[in-house]
């Protein structure tokens, strides 16, 4: 007699099996704190696992039954990351843990709402694509207004209302990819012809993005405003040349910047050159001293621990990242440099395999794309997931030193409601287009 047949899951069944390891990793993650800290393991670890799971349950009970068909991988990914980066943020500052776990429950509020409310057909959105193109620019705008913008490390892109400080850039991309989207399709045939009529309002949303976040030096949201344009661009059209002109133009604007902008000019010189032998101009004190003391130090510092991770890592709870006098070896490191701390504590094999959860996500994505059998929804599925890619190597790519470090959160992981919330948002979208491609 042959062998028995596995019985094939379903794929929300599939999904449920595969959300139990996201309760175990984040229970062995804060056990790891915490036996690190105070060498017994509480049973907060415990609670902290259990309320994880018992959140992504309720996530997978809603997508049960708004998107039954839809892709099984992307809410246990996305599950991972937050573990991953709840983890880490609760082992550099127990506060803001809470902040993120709170963060993280409105994500998924939002995530469930986006779900119920579009379940039926998500593609009425296309009716709207103005209103989402013109938003995305207020958006953008609103850090500008006085009284409600602020100012942070040199970048005017936060917002804040009373308690609550918001960015609401991160919610202005989503906003963006859809105008793209419902753009895009309606003008992909006509777009080769390069008429006025139709070009014209493409570049105006898009140029007005684009203005506005330079002019608020935030030069990492505007390459990445960019690149999911051009990126869209091309699965729209399919005219490389359209991509060739694309870079050549950044190529010769970003020449330009470095000439004419200062902020991109000294960008440019921490990635080139982060060490000196020679003391150079500090403006931060208006002395002269070494670079890897003043505009080089968090990058410096963040590649030192990197570097002290070696293969294995320090273990969790074990790293480096203050000085003997209790103040931090690099400033910001829950947000812009969370990376360099998972990098040390979890060594480069933990590294990678957190960047191959990404890879992962970023390939379930783009075949969510090329499953979906309309033209919207392909468009959007590939500009949700570019968006989602680009973040990624914008900000990992910086604090490695492939490119120059710009001040964007790694999905998922770094600390800040915005892009939590915001990359919730990003994950319902892939399902609603992954459930009607399914269920074609």
């Amino acid at each position: 007699m042959g062998a028995r047949p596995l019985i094939a899951l379903r794929p929300r069944n599939r999904e449920l099996l595969y959300l139990l390891p996201v309760g175990i990793l984040t229970g062995t993650g804060f056990a790891s704190v915490y036996i690190a800290r105070q060498s017994f393991v509480s049973w907060g670890s415990l609670g902290y696992a259990l309320f994880f799971l018992a959140l992504y349950v309720a996530a997978h009970f809603v997508a049960r039954f708004a998107v039954p068909a839809a892709d099984p991988y992307l809410l246990p990914m996305t599950g991972v990351l937050t573990a991953i980066g709840v983890t880490e943020i609760y082992r550099l500052g127990p506060d803001d843990a809470f902040k993120q776990g709170l963060w993280i429950v409105v994500g998924v509020g939002l995530f469930a709402l986006a779900l119920i409310g579009l379940r039926r057909d998500y593609r009425l959105l296309e009716n709207y694509k103005y209103l989402f193109g013109i938003a995305a620019i207020g958006l953008l705008f609103l850090p500008r207004v006085p009284g409600l913008g602020t100012t942070v490390n040199g970048a005017r892109l936060w917002v804040r209302v009373g308690p609550v400080q918001f960015q609401p850039g991160e919610f202005a991309k989503i906003f963006l990819i859809v105008f793209l989207a419902a753009y895009l399709r309606e003008k992909r045939e006509t777009l080769a012809q390069a008429r006025l009529k139709d070009v014209g309002p493409l570049l105006l949303i898009w140029g007005g993005c684009m203005l506005t976040l330079v002019s608020s030096n935030d030069l990492g949201s505007a390459l990445l405003y960019y690149g999911i344009f051009l990126s869209m661009l091309y699965v729209a059209t399919a005219r490389l040349s359209f991509v060739v002109v694309g870079i050549a133009l950044f190529v010769a604007g970003g020449i330009g910047a470095y000439q004419k902008v200062p902020h991109v000019k000294e960008r440019v010189t921490i990635w080139l050159h982060p060490w000196t032998t020679h003391t150079v101009y500090c403006p931060l004190t208006g002395t002269k001293t070494l670079r890897q003391d003043c505009q080089s130090y968090q990058l410096v510092k963040s590649l030192y621990s990197i570097a002290n991770g070696h293969y294995g890592g320090t273990g969790l709870g074990k790293g480096t990242f203050n000085t003997t006098s209790g103040k931090p070896l690099i400033p910001y490191i829950n947000t812009d440099f969370i990376y360099s701390a998972l990098a040390q504590e979890i060594g480069l094999i933990g590294a990678a395999a957190l960047l191959l959860v990404f890879m992962l996500f970023v390939a379930r994505g783009m075949k969510v794309a090329l499953q979906a059998d309309d033209g919207f929804s392909k468009l959007l599925a590939a500009g949700l997931t570019f968006g989602f890619a680009l973040q990624t190597f914008i900000i990992v790519g910086g604090v490695l030193r492939v490119i120059p470090l710009t001040g964007i959160t790694l999905p998922f992981v770094s600390y800040g409601g915005s892009s939590v919330v915001a990359n919730f948002v990003l994950l319902a979208g892939l399902l609603l287009v992954s459930h009607r491609a399914n269920s074609q």
